[in-house]
């Protein structure tokens, strides 16, 4: 045989099997999903770095991405029981154990402005114990943004991811419920 035709057996030999092997592959890699999934639920008797690790998760799983209300990272300070938030524009210091976990309440906010079209957000509050603070928050600087109401907490989440998690409001209202009291604030009591 002649080289010229040699050479074209061998690439040609070369192409079937990366075909082959493509088509082989193929399919593995499209049957991949692109959801998000939900970390396991806690046990009803976490501890509260396992409690903290299941809102951390839901905090940076389930940012906004606006460039505004992105919870860039999530940390917690088990000295002092603070909680920080680190956003886009500073970061905020929640006070874990002057939390009152008798009060949350769940809303749905739209931050669209007149100028700006934003997808809209699930919004957790929680109140402090009365004469306490429940955050300090701070500009990229480093000072106090006296601006942010200091006897409450907010918590961001989109409202598309939200929604793709299974019973998360009440998941994660247990879990917060359970982290708040571990970290010293005012546990679930009746009050009528």
């Amino acid at each position: 045989m002649r080289p010229f035709v040699t050479n074209r057996i061998r690439i040609f030999r070369i192409v079937a099997a990366s075909a082959a092997v493509l088509i082989a592959v193929l399919p593995a890699c499209s049957a991949q999903s692109t959801t998000r999934s939900a970390r396991p639920d806690p046990k009803s008797n976490a501890a509260a770095p396992e409690l903290f690790e299941y809102v951390r998760s839901a905090l940076l799983l389930l940012t906004p991405e606006d460039g505004v209300n992105d919870n860039q990272e999530v940390t917690m300070n088990w000295t002092t029981n603070v909680m920080t938030i680190a956003q886009p524009a500073g970061h905020c210091d929640l006070y874990m154990n002057a939390l009152n976990a008798n009060d949350v309440a769940w809303d749905v906010f739209d931050p669209s402005d007149a100028h700006e079209t934003r997808e809209k957000l699930v919004r957790l509050t929680l109140v402090s114990v009365s004469g306490t603070k429940a955050r300090t928050c701070y500009d990229k600087a480093g000072r106090v943004d006296e601006s942010v109401p200091s006897n409450r907490i907010r918590f961001l989440f989109s409202f598309q991811k939200a929604d793709q998690w299974p019973n998360f409001q009440s998941k994660l209202t247990k879990a917060l419920k359970r982290l708040i009291v571990l970290s010293g604030g005012t546990g679930n009591t009746e009050r009528f």
